[in-house]
């Protein structure tokens, strides 16, 4: 059974080691990834069972965790707001 991470900024969701009924034990940075519009899913290298389901943040989710101090969070704030000053709603960056 795959495991569904409630937030993307829960903490050592990257780190945390899982295994696979196949005998394959590793953490998602030896996972194959599969990106979709509101999750990506992490599944064994060896047989390809679903391991871990980490949702996508929305604006709301990085603005709180950055409130929280989350140092990933306050970076992905500080390029959020850079492009929406650069790229406001309605202008067309096109020439």
């Amino acid at each position: 059974m795959s495991e569904l991470i409630p937030s993307y900024f829960t903490a050592d969701w990257r780190t945390r080691r899982l295994a696979c009924p196949c005998g394959w034990e590793g953490d998602s940075r030896a996972m194959a990834m599969e990106l979709h519009d509101q999750v990506t899913d992490y599944a064994c290298p060896q047989c390809g069972n679903l391991l871990m389901i980490v949702p996508h943040p929305s604006l709301d989710d990085v603005r709180q965790a950055a409130a929280e101090g989350h140092p990933e969070a306050i970076e992905q704030l500080a390029i959020i707001q850079d492009a929406l000053q650069r790229f406001p709603a309605g202008h067309d960056p096109a020439p």
